[in-house]
């Protein structure tokens, strides 16, 4: 990606002699809503903290607008993060958590004040300014919690899972604000979940990690429609595997239940890549639900399972 604001190449991590993350490559574009999905423990977060400066990676490099940032500290990095506690502090008011971190940067009072004052009507959460943390919903600290990363500018803002505490309607109506108000910032974001549902309805592109390893990173159209992957295939959506062995480019004998049929691609597609230039392959053909009809009278002479 040539407008990259930060590009992750090569990164690996090895805790307690453990791979965490293993060889992991992609770029974030400016003002892309980034998303890394993937099941608890693949690693997700171990790279969050290595974009953020919190860990440094066994090996690989981190790049800023193409300057290596690998070994700067993370006092210096042009970002900040939202942690998936909030780690708001209980004994300030909302006014004095926004402003906390731009105060440690020995900003000028009447700028900090300006900044705390337009984050708060960005998350709209103006009338609780003078408001104690302790007295505020969920919702509210977590809109708080985000006024406190971008009050300061930053160029990028990191997301640890920052709604799973919330309850599914609230955690809905989040994501909306989340969006658009990434658009209206125009920051980039980076957004770490274990919810499929979450990342489709917020990202740009999605990186899909497994146990350390980068599976896939697309657009969430294309996650969906042309997983490279099994494991991809069957995190993203429902999925329906039946063996299969191509007959050409466009062509498939399958089997299920016993009953052998032919599948045929619509006249603008056809198999993937692998298989594309032989017949022979030995494989499997991923079917999702709605690409299934039920009737009583065969439409067509071919692709039906009888049943």
């Amino acid at each position: 990606m040539n407008d990259a604001l930060l590009t992750v190449q090569d990164v690996s991590m090895a805790l307690n002699g453990r791979d965490v993350l293993s060889k992991i490559n992609f770029s974030v574009g400016e003002g892309e809503f980034f998303s890394l999905l993937g099941p608890s423990g693949c690693g997700k977060t171990t790279l969050l903290k290595i974009i953020s400066g919190f860990l440094s990676p066994s090996s690989g490099e981190l790049f800023w607008k193409g300057q290596r940032i690998t070994s700067v500290p993370a006092q210096k990095r042009d970002l900040n993060l939202v942690f998936q506690n909030y780690a708001l502090f209980p004994h300030m008011n909302v006014f004095e958590n926004v402003a906390f971190g731009m105060r440690m940067q020995k900003l000028d009072e009447g700028e900090i004040r300006n900044r705390v004052g337009v984050a708060l009507e960005q998350v709209r959460m103006s009338a609780f300014a003078n408001r104690r943390i302790t007295e505020l919903s969920g919702g509210q600290q977590q809109r708080i919690a985000l006024a406190r990363a971008i009050a300061p500018r930053p160029r990028l803002v990191l997301l640890d899972e920052p709604l799973g505490a919330l309850d599914l309607q609230l955690r809905k109506q989040m994501q909306v604000e989340l969006k658009t108000l990434q658009r209206q910032l125009g920051m980039t974001f980076i957004y770490v979940t274990h919810d499929q549902e979450e990342a489709f309805a917020m990202s740009d592109r999605i990186a899909i990690l497994n146990q350390g390893v980068l599976e896939q990173v697309a657009v969430p159209e294309l996650l969906y429609k042309e997983p490279t992957s099994r494991f991809v295939a069957q995190f993203i959506g429902t999925a329906n595997f039946i063996p299969a062995k191509t007959l050409s480019s466009t062509m498939a004998r399958c089997v299920s239940s016993g009953a052998e049929f032919i599948i045929r691609c619509m006249p603008s597609e056809k198999l993937n890549a692998d298989a594309a230039t032989a017949s022979g392959v030995v494989g499997e053909i991923l079917v999702r639900p709605e690409q299934f009809s039920v009737s009583s009278v065969p439409p067509v002479p071919h692709d039906l399972l009888m049943g």
